[in-house]
């Protein structure tokens, strides 16, 4: 039997408690991307002169970019997120959970800052995907 991987069923919620009484679910990603998270860094290396290789556990923030539709429901929350630290010079940090129905897998983020964000659409013949970067201190995987 051929293992599901879809990503169309699966749950991303994220919580900033100092600006919203309850989790957001978020909705309506880009067509081609709904996040990614580059690979994570977690040796520093260095070659010795004589040709040893010496390394050590090094920790390393997790960096996610969140791709959604122009016309999603969601958009206003990171817009929210954005004047709030533009308005206060200050930072939200927030939670984030991810479940994939598909895979049997669920991934829990610590300590997000939104770190870059689109200010608006890029206008082509339609709008554009708007793009939200997050840095995570943290990802942690899990069964469901």
């Amino acid at each position: 039997m051929a293992l599901d991987i879809t990503a169309a069923n699966s749950i991303f919620v994220i919580t900033v408690t100092s600006l919203f009484n309850a989790p957001v679910t978020l909705q309506n990603y880009a067509a081609d991307r709904a996040w990614d998270a580059p690979e994570l860094e977690m040796a520093e290396t260095a070659m010795s002169i004589d040709g040893y290789l010496n390394a050590g556990y090094v920790p390393n923030p997790v960096d996610q970019t969140i791709s959604l539709s122009p016309a999603s429901v969601s958009i206003p929350v990171f817009e929210t997120i954005m004047t709030a630290q533009q308005t206060g010079r200050s930072l939200y940090r927030m939670g984030g959970e991810i479940t994939l129905k598909s895979t049997g897998r669920k991934y829990t983020m610590v300590n997000g800052l939104l770190r870059a964000a689109s200010v608006m659409p890029a206008a082509g013949r339609v709008l554009e995907t708007r793009t939200f970067a997050i840095r995570w201190q943290e990802v942690t995987p899990a069964g469901v």
